[in-house]
C-alpha cells in the first residue's frame, strides 16, 4: 500500500516544468490589458459601493431635518393661481421669519395646483399662521393647516373597492365585481 501511494505522487500529468516557466515569462499584451482594465473595472466598483453607502446614510440624516422642517411648515389651500410667492411671503410674514414658500405646480401644464407650504424658522409661527385661517387674498379665503408628513408604505386603500350594498349589506346576486374590473362576463 505504501509503493501504490508513491507511484501516486511520482504520476506525470505531461506538464513540463520548463515550458510553464517559459510561458509566465512570455507576456501577451491583450492579457495586460485585459488585467489593467479589469482592474480600473474593480476600482470603478469600489467608488460606486462607497458613494452608495454614503447615499444611503444621507436620507436618515436628512430624514430628520425633514421632520423638523414638517413641524415648521404650514398646507396653505384655495391658494388663487395667480398669486406670488412673495404675496405669500407678504401674508405670513407677520407669523414670523419664512424660510421657505413653495406654491406647487401641475407638472405636465406647470399651472399652479391651487395650494402651498410656507415653511417658517421656527415652530411657534405655525400656531401664529393659523390664525390667518380664512383670511383673504385675491378674494379667496384660504385654508391654513399645519403641515402633515406622509408616512412612507401607508396608502389611501385601493380605490373605489366593492362597495357594501345597501345599509352595508353585501349585494344580491352572484358575480358581483363592481365598476370597472376590465373583463366582459355574460352572467
Amino acid at each position: 500500500m505504501a509503493e501504490d501511494s508513491k507511484a501516486v505522487e511520482n504520476v506525470d500529468y505531461g506538464e513540463d516544468e520548463t515550458a510553464a516557466g517559459a510561458a509566465d515569462s512570455i507576456v501577451d499584451p491583450e492579457l495586460v490589458e485585459l488585467q489593467r482594465k479589469m482592474m480600473e473595472m474593480e476600482k470603478e466598483a469600489q467608488r460606486l459601493r462607497e458613494l452608495e453607502e454614503n447615499l444611503t446614510k444621507e436620507p436618515k440624516e436628512n430624514g430628520e431635518d425633514s421632520d423638523d422642517a414638517d413641524a415648521r411648515s404650514i398646507y396653505v389651500g384655495n391658494v388663487d393661481y395667480a398669486t406670488t410667492p412673495e404675496e405669500l411671503q407678504e401674508q405670513f410674514k407677520g407669523s414670523g421669519s419664512i424660510n421657505r414658500v413653495t406654491i406647487l405646480c401641475d407638472k405636465f401644464t406647470g399651472h399652479p395646483k391651487g395650494y402651498a407650504y410656507v415653511e417658517f424658522a421656527t415652530t411657534d409661527a405655525v400656531t401664529k399662521a393659523q390664525l390667518l385661517d380664512g383670511s383673504m387674498l385675491h378674494g379667496r379665503p384660504l385654508k391654513v393647516n399645519p403641515k402633515r408628513t406622509n408616512v412612507p408604505g401607508v396608502n389611501r386603500g385601493r380605490g373605489r373597492g366593492r362597495g357594501r350594498g345597501f345599509y352595508g349589506y353585501p349585494p344580491r346576486g352572484r358575480g358581483f365585481r363592481g365598476r370597472g374590473r376590465g373583463y366582459y362576463s355574460p352572467y
